[in-house]
């Protein structure tokens, strides 16, 4: 079955956003980001989404509090990216190098910082925007890493920033290691992200 996005058709600023999805909280269940001005909205996801969600911040926050790198967050942290965007990614890591040069975070606020790795969970109704639009936008953003997991194929790609640019990637299979590079001594097998 084919899972609907929603997309706006009038085009709104960051502080327009922030007040229209803060407004839509108290009763909304659904996830919103701006991208390239329109306001994009997603359904809850479905299983497995949610326990591939819990290994990744299993995974990425054990690591980086063992060694005090900086800080993940998960899929409902809000980023008001330099470009104009407002995303929510599935999981991220923040540097604490990053973290000390961005603006304080404003309780209730989106956080005004790039993450230096993004991790994006494909599904069928945000598969092309996560492979196309959102890469774009993280890449404009000089996000460093950009992990996309895809349940369906049973493989994590990989992609990192080389000078403006990501590269163009590699995918894993699920008995294959992957290793990070901003995270560096970070390397698993693609099946411990994998339900």
């Amino acid at each position: 079955m084919l899972e609907l996005t929603f997309e706006s058709t009038a085009p709104m600023t960051q502080g327009e956003f922030f007040e229209w999805v803060d407004d839509r909280s108290r009763w909304d269940p659904n996830h919103y980001e701006l991208l390239n001005g329109r306001a994009v909205m997603n359904p809850p996801a479905g299983y497995p989404h949610g326990e591939i969600d819990a290994n990744v911040i299993r995974l990425l926050g054990g690591f980086v509090a063992e060694r005090r790198l900086g800080k993940v967050f998960g899929s409902s942290q809000g980023f008001e990216l330099p470009s104009g965007d407002t995303v929510e990614p599935d999981a991220s890591f923040v540097s604490r190098e990053r973290w000390q040069s961005a603006p304080p975070p404003e309780p209730g606020k989106f956080l005004r910082v790039v993450p230096d790795l993004v991790v994006e969970i494909i599904s069928v109704g945000t598969a092309s925007r996560d492979r196309g639009e959102k890469k774009a936008i993280y890449e404009r953003n000089r996000v460093r890493e950009y992990w996309l997991v895809d349940w369906r194929a049973r493989e994590l790609t990989v992609l990192h920033l080389a000078g403006d640019r990501f590269g163009p990637g590699t995918a894993l299979a699920e008995s294959e290691r992957a290793r990070s590079r901003v995270l560096e001594g970070l390397e698993f097998l693609v099946s411990e992200v994998l339900p």
